[in-house]
């Protein structure tokens, strides 16, 4: 597919230069179509009825499950549904048995969903290390492995920071923890729909996303993918309909993974659009994604770095669909908000639910950042409206 294909796809592009898609990204027609037909056609629970309409809707929502496993080549059953990634981080972080002496290796620069169920951890005696990015929010995969003890249990890092793009080694560090025998967690929040995955390449035992963001698809719909060699060891956290296949007054057996971490109804809608949502990807390619990724991250590197008084942030070679900005001399929601108001453009500012991140680069003065994040839908014409306005911002207000 063509980018003024998938622009005809989401008419809210109509009206707007978004350049939000590290936050959301908008939906196209035919995603909300299949959820249309859901709740028009066949709108029923699923593994719950012997009726058609029923085994239609949980067949749809088995296609989703099998998709999201073919994207990121896993198991089907090694796919379990959340609303979001923070409710899958969530799910390890209660449903794991870390204990008092255990240690978790962690970034300072990580997205909070990825860093305070870590720290909530604490109270239960489980150390916390912290390893410190370099200014650029990359993370040295010798200071993780120095960091490593016997009383490390998990690793956990984001693939792609929130705040500036930054890639992290993922690969690279994936091969640390399974040759020290330690749990590897990553958080794909901003790379999953953005380039192509390889859960087995990667080598993580666990990996949570969303599929509103770089899937294309509805909110309120994610997932976390658990090895099936340790879901075993994975306490639900949500316990009830759906979870269990047998109960007596005094006990309870649970159903077997995935369907004893998915508590209660669905998201099915949600699903059964995201499902729609990867054969979308499909149809467009990853390496069309990638490739127009990178042309226009690098391009809008350049030329906001070129702005008088911007300061940009991270390595350009290094970063991926996101680049972190301010104007010295400018409140970073100040920019914000004339981008909105002189153009239409739709960017995210503040601290990026990343506090620690933010004061790593030296932006919390400025209130946080301001975040430009693009997908394929993107256009040159787009990048250049934004370098332009951004000229006029500086040149009224900046130092």
């Amino acid at each position: 597919m063509k980018v003024a294909e998938v622009r005809a796809d989401m008419p809210f592009l109509e009206n707007v230069v978004y350049m939000d898609a590290a936050s959301t990204t908008p939906t196209p027609k035919p995603v909300v179509d299949a959820m249309f037909e859901y709740y028009h056609s066949y709108n029923t629970n699923i593994g719950r009825g012997a009726y058609r309409a029923a085994i239609k809707a949980t067949s749809e929502v088995s296609k989703t499950r099998s998709r999201l496993a073919k994207f990121i080549n896993c198991d089907h059953d090694e796919i379990i549904f959340t609303n979001n990634t923070t409710q899958a981080i969530n799910l390890v972080s209660h449903g794991f048995n870390f204990k008092k002496g255990d240690s978790i290796i962690v970034p300072n620069i990580e997205h909070h969903s990825n860093l305070v169920p870590w720290l909530n951890l604490k109270k239960l005696g489980v150390n916390i290390k912290m390893i410190k990015a370099d200014k650029n929010q990359m993370v040295n995969p010798a200071d993780i492995e120095d960091a490593i003890d016997e009383s490390t249990k998990l690793i956990t890092l984001t693939h792609v920071s929130n705040s500036i793009g930054s890639v992290l080694p993922v690969h690279e560090i994936g091969k640390i923890a399974k040759e020290n025998d330690i749990y590897y967690m990553v958080d794909a929040a901003q790379s999953a729909g953005h380039m192509s995955m390889d859960i087995k390449r990667i080598q993580a035992d666990f990996m949570a996303f969303p599929g509103h963001k770089g899937f294309l698809g509805p909110v309120g719909t994610g997932l976390l993918y658990c090895d099936m060699e340790i879901m075993e060891d994975l306490e639900p956290i949500h316990l009830g309909g759906g979870t269990v296949t047998d109960v007596t007054e005094t006990d309870f057996k649970l159903a077997k993974p995935p369907e004893r971490f998915e508590g209660g109804t669905l998201n099915i809608s949600g699903i059964i659009g995201l499902g729609s949502a990867i054969e979308y990807l499909n149809r467009i390619g990853m390496e069309n994604i990638e490739k127009h990724s990178k042309k226009y991250t690098q391009m809008m590197y350049k030329g906001i770095q070129d702005v008088e008084n911007s300061i940009v942030y991270g390595r350009p070679e290094a970063i991926y669909d996101i680049v972190g900005f301010n104007i010295s001399g400018v409140h970073c929601h100040d920019v914000a908000k004339i981008l909105d108001e002189q153009a239409r453009i739709c960017v995210r500012s503040g601290m990026h639910c990343a506090i620690p991140a933010i004061r790593q680069i030296g932006a919390y003065d400025f209130g946080g950042t301001v975040r430009a994040s693009i997908h394929y839908y993107n256009t040159k014409e787009e990048i250049k409206i934004l370098i332009d306005t951004l000229e006029e911002i500086s040149r009224f207000l900046g130092d």
